[in-house]
């Protein structure tokens, strides 16, 4: 049976794909594997009526699982799990697997911790990280030893769920949740005024003015307009406690729960044997006001992560793909993620590239201003390199697909930002802590306040217990750092400078050195060959050709320079040779021949450089040498200028009380040239990757806290070496992969952004950390001598949350 769509999602069926599940005796058509075996799943679990009964289908891919097949094990399969499961060593990473869970329902640290716990003690789970600000959740685990099902099982038997990660997912539990939220507020909201209205003529009313009965009414409608406050309303408070006095846990729902039901039992004790206080008001006052105040938090949570799902969005889900170009030049529509490495893609003004490419055909300009923080569109023509997920601005480009799906840029930027928000950096640990503590340690007060005013007074002790619980709550504590680490690395990663570990922003703020490789890093690294000197038989032109040969599986800036120089075809190279910093080598035609620094060069063949060019090794341009077994070839000279905002930010690094450092595998001419011209005073040069990881070193044994600036393969033991590491995001993987900031544009003007985002992001942290010690200090002995009243301390407590949390949304804006 042939259909125009999937019989199971609804999406068009790709051309070419031909798969079918059986469903009620007939072959349905599917659009991929994966729907096939979800559908097969459907039917072999007797759920056919399924298909029977629905009246739409689903409005997007997510939404095609039924809620009726959320306990079996369709999340074992290896083609449903595709989009969201991989493997973290490649395609032969052997056994462990990966998987990114949004989790629901994760309303404190505490629950981050009690899902972290009770994954880590199932067998064959690996690894699990938890982000707060985000719900999201990383998991590793063994496939040899458990199964993907098994972990939800586990997140569900402790009172939470879980769903494979997707930006479409994600922002549906996320308007869900606010919708829900809002609810919530709605009816404590209208709950409070009407108790409020039957609670004031008892205020007012003088001695004998009102009578008994009149005011048992009153009590009464109380009563009934307090119960959906309670029940459905606080209703969460009540599982959360529930489940953590279950599982043994004090989480910030323990003290509100106990304060709300504490409070309301009271009262519907006094209401019926009709003597004593009742505390209706007071109830769903701060039940109000402790929901409205997490409705604020959650929604400024949401702003503060939206620049990591703004990036997953950025993908079209659909392109046109041109078979047969250049003869033929019709387009179809096909799904991104059928597109393969190679495939000629059509991409109008106002589209976005769907995978990373090449253009072949056309010039316009792309916006990549999300991906880099360029705000300026970039050129593009034949032979540049184009992003997934960029914007075509002004004319028709024809491009050829050279990555897809995970293997594109924009895939691994989103990637490293989830390493990032998953990591969990010491003081975020170190607040948790004292939070979960903190909520025994109030436990015990309020038993000792309980116990207190009951000897005191004991008409008043109930609330006094109650507004201890609750104004102290230590909310404001468990959000004052991860919310500022959330919104910073979202303003950081507007301004183009891409946090990948958990730890950079603290540690960029407290930098002591900026230590900086040159080439690539403050030059452009666009360099070129302005000198070909001749030594041997060869001429110019097959000097360089040689030259260009050792260098063709080369990164480094000067290997492109000479691959452009020649600009013919170059012979083959057998045994080739690398040695960091130093230079290359192999066999070309039978002779061993070596390119590099000249004393490296000069180990081949042990002759000393002819005098008459001892000056050009010492004029301040890069040199390199070419030489065999018999003798010099041929030196090279290339120049390479200093970036043009990178003045300005070593100004401005110094203007800080920094320490700037050159620190470059260069000779000390070139170095110093470069030194002089931007600004900086202290400078190694002819430095090995060994000679910067011991400078580096030395520098950290004297107490100095190292930012590293790097690019290229060479850098990477360095990278690793600093506190804290930046590599350029044209630089090689392996720098990127090693570093804790990518600065995605290559501007170093927005490294000196970012600095300044990290120590604004350390005050506002010790900002919140004090405003949240500080007011539990003051408010605890206030609330222990019955100064502030239930409603009061619902208000307090809000209070203290949205000021740190406010106190964090002033980073999203970039100075």
């Amino acid at each position: 049976m042939t259909t125009a769509s999937c019989y199971h999602c609804g999406q068009p069926i790709p051309p070419g794909v031909d798969l079918h599940a059986s469903i009620d005796g007939e072959a349905r058509a599917m659009c991929c594997a994966g729907c096939q075996a979800v559908a097969r799943a459907i039917v072999d679990n007797g759920l056919g009526d399924y298909y029977r009964n629905r009246d739409a289908l689903p409005s997007s891919p997510a939404e095609a699982l039924p809620a009726v097949l959320d306990g079996l094990r369709l999340y074992d399969h290896a083609e449903f799990q595709k989009s969201f499961v991989r493997t973290p060593g490649g395609a032969d990473g052997g056994s462990e697997r990966e998987a990114s869970l949004i989790l629901e329902g994760i309303t404190c640290s505490a629950c981050l911790w009690l899902n972290e716990q009770q994954l880590s003690r199932q067998p064959g789970v690996t690894g699990v990280d938890i982000n707060y600000a985000t719900r999201r959740a990383r998991v590793r685990w063994d496939e040899n030893r458990t199964r993907l099902s098994e972990i939800l099982a586990a997140i569900a038997a402790i009172g939470y769920r879980a769903y494979p990660y997707d930006p479409a997912k994600s922002e549906d539990l996320a308007r869900r949740e606010r919708r829900s939220a809002l609810w919530r507020v709605f009816v404590a909201g209208f709950g409070m005024m009407q108790v409020m209205m039957y609670a004031v003529p008892v205020y007012l009313a003088g001695e004998g003015e009102m009578g008994p009965d009149f005011e048992q009414l009153l009590r009464w409608a109380s009563l009934v307009l307090t119960l959906p406050v309670v029940f459905y309303s606080a209703g969460p408070f009540f599982r959360n406690a529930w489940r953590d006095f279950r599982l043994r846990r004090a989480g910030m729902d323990v003290p509100v729960a106990l304060g709300v039901g504490a409070a309301f039992a009271a009262s519907v004790w006094a209401t019926l044997s009709g003597g004593g206080e009742v505390y209706f008001d007071s109830v769903t006052m701060f039940v109000f006001f402790l929901l409205a105040g997490r409705f604020l938090e959650m929604t400024a949570r949401q702003r503060a992560v939206s620049v990591t799902e703004a990036l997953a969005r950025l993908m079209p889900a659909v392109a046109s793909r041109v078979p047969g170009y250049p003869g033929n030049r019709e387009a179809e529509q096909v799904l991104a993620a059928d597109l393969r490495p190679g495939d000629v893609v059509l991409v109008r003004p106002g589209e976005s590239f769907a995978a990373d490419g090449e253009v072949i055909e056309g010039e316009s300009s792309a916006n990549e201003s999300l991906l880099t923080g360029e705000s300026a569109p970039v050129a593009k023509r034949p032979g540049v390199p184009v992003t997934g997920g960029a914007i075509n601005v002004e004319s028709p480009l024809f491009m050829r697909v050279t990555g897809v799906g995970e293997h594109t840029r924009l895939s691994a930027i989103v990637r490293l930002m989830d390493r990032a928000a998953l990591d969990k950096p010491r003081i975020v640990e170190l607040a948790d802590r004292i939070a979960s503590r903190f909520i025994v340690a109030l436990l015990i007060v309020a038993v000792g306040v309980a116990v207190g005013w009951s000897l005191i007074d004991p008409r008043q002790a109930l609330w006094v217990t109650v507004s201890v619980l609750v104004v102290t709550c230590p909310c404001a504590l468990s959000l004052a750092t991860p919310v500022a680490l959330t919104v910073a690395s979202g303003a950081m990663a507007r301004a183009g400078l891409l946090v990948t570990r958990s730890h950079a922003i603290e540690t960029l703020a407290r930098a002591s050195h900026f230590v900086f490789d040159k080439t690539g890093t403050l030059t452009s690294g666009q360099m070129s060959v302005i000198g070909v000197h001749p030594l041997g038989a060869l001429d110019r032109e097959q000097s360089v050709a040689l030259a260009a040969a050792l260098e063709q599986a080369s990164e480094h800036p000067i290997g492109a320079a000479l691959r452009a120089a020649a600009g013919r075809l170059l012979p083959a190279v057998d045994a080739p040779q690398s040695e960091p910093g130093r230079g290359v080598g192999g066999v070309v035609d039978g002779r061993r021949v070596r390119l590099g620094r000249p004393d490296y060069v000069a180990a081949l063949h042990g002759r000393p450089l002819p005098e008459s060019l001892a000056s050009l090794v010492a004029s301040g341009d890069t040199v390199v040498a070419l030489a065999d077994e018999t003798g010099w070839i041929a030196l090279f000279a290339l120049g390479d200028d200093p970036r043009a905002e990178a003045t300005a930010m070593v100004a401005a690094l110094r203007a800080a009380g920094r320490h700037v450092v050159l620190l470059t595998g260069d000779g000390r001419s070139v170095a110093d040239r470069v030194a002089r011209t931007l600004g900086i005073d202290e400078v190694v040069a002819d430095a090995s990757p060994q000679d910067k990881h011991d400078y580096v070193s030395r520098l950290q044994a004297g107490g100095a806290v190292v930012a590293m600036v790097g690019d290229g393969v060479n850098d990477a033991p360095v990278l690793a070496q600093a506190q804290v590491s930046v590599a350029m995001g044209e630089g090689s993987q392996l720098a990127r992969t090693q570093a804790d900031l990518v600065l995605l544009s290559g501007n170093l003007e927005h490294l000196r952004r970012g600095v300044s985002v990290a120590r604004r992001t350390l005050r506002v942290i010790r900002q919140n950390l004090l405003w949240s010690f500080a007011y539990n200090v003051v408010v605890l002995p206030l609330a222990v001598a019955g100064l502030i009243t239930p409603w009061m301390a619902g208000i307090g407590m809000s209070g203290s949350s949205l000021l740190v949390v406010a106190n964090s949304l002033r980073l999203q804006k970039v100075r």
